[in-house]
């Protein structure tokens, strides 16, 4: 990626959002970690748990054997496999045997659901995350992903529309968070006309996350028209303004 892009960006996002953290972005790649390892450091078992230090600079590398979590491995694209009694965890449970997330009413419309999920293999050994202002010429990013509060969700939700004719390009998917910042805006690189991907909805990943804060995940094709139309956009009216003012407060 060009530097001179990634500071571009930086530059008109300070001035047109203020305070709000930058996004992070991820790769796949076959190259091993400096050091021939295939992490940065130690890693918590889940994926959303770990975007904390992206956030705070630090690179991040999961490879399949450096994810803790099932569900996080098949959303990367590590595995397919899926967890023994699945559709009941998911849903009501067993009574003695498993306790249920009562995410879906009923094992059978889990095993729909499951059906239905598209098939992910991850194209290289790892996966590579870094917060956009840490990346390099030799990184190629394929997915930006922001945290975002509401005023903040609002302008990218609304940047993202600027050039479309469908006012559906924008999706927020049933996932587990890691899906929805990996998985699903990933899948949508391949589509003509990608979309964005809103998510962070999990209650399991809830917990990693701000409790003002949902995710805003752009395939990069889609971003690099997003930064392009910052200063001829709604951006630059008195109407944002009034709201990048309130961005910038504490």
């Amino acid at each position: 990626m060009e530097e001179q892009f990634r500071d571009r960006f930086v530059s008109l996002w300070e001035k047109h959002f203020g305070g709000a953290g930058l996004p992070i972005a991820f790769y796949y790649t076959d190259e091993a970690a400096e050091g021939g390892g295939d992490e940065a450091g130690p890693l918590a078992r889940c994926v959303v748990a770990n975007m904390g230090r992206v956030r705070k600079g630090e690179t991040v590398r999961f490879a399949a054997g450096t994810i803790g979590c099932p569900g996080g491995k098949r959303y990367l694209g590590y595995s397919r496999d899926i967890r023994p009694g699945f559709e009941y965890f998911l849903s009501c449970g067993i009574p003695r045997e498993m306790e249920g997330e009562r995410y879906k009413k009923s094992p059978d419309l889990v095993r729909e659901v499951m059906a239905r999920m598209p098939e992910f293999e991850a194209p290289g050994r790892s996966v590579v995350f870094k917060r956009w202002d840490r990346l390099e010429a030799d990184d190629n990013p394929e997915v930006v992903v922001f945290f975002a509060r509401p005023d903040v969700l609002a302008g990218l939700f609304t940047l993202s529309s600027f050039d479309e004719v469908e006012s559906s390009g924008v999706i927020a998917p049933f996932a587990a968070g890691c899906g929805s910042i990996v998985l699903y805006p990933y899948l949508e690189r391949a589509s003509a006309s990608p979309r964005c991907v809103i998510g962070m909805f999990d209650p399991s990943a809830r917990p990693y996350v701000g409790p003002d804060e949902l995710t805003f995940a752009a395939p990069f094709a889609k971003f690099e028209r997003m930064v392009a139309d910052m200063d001829q956009s709604f951006l630059i009216t008195p109407t944002w303004e009034r709201i990048r003012e309130r961005i910038e407060r504490p």
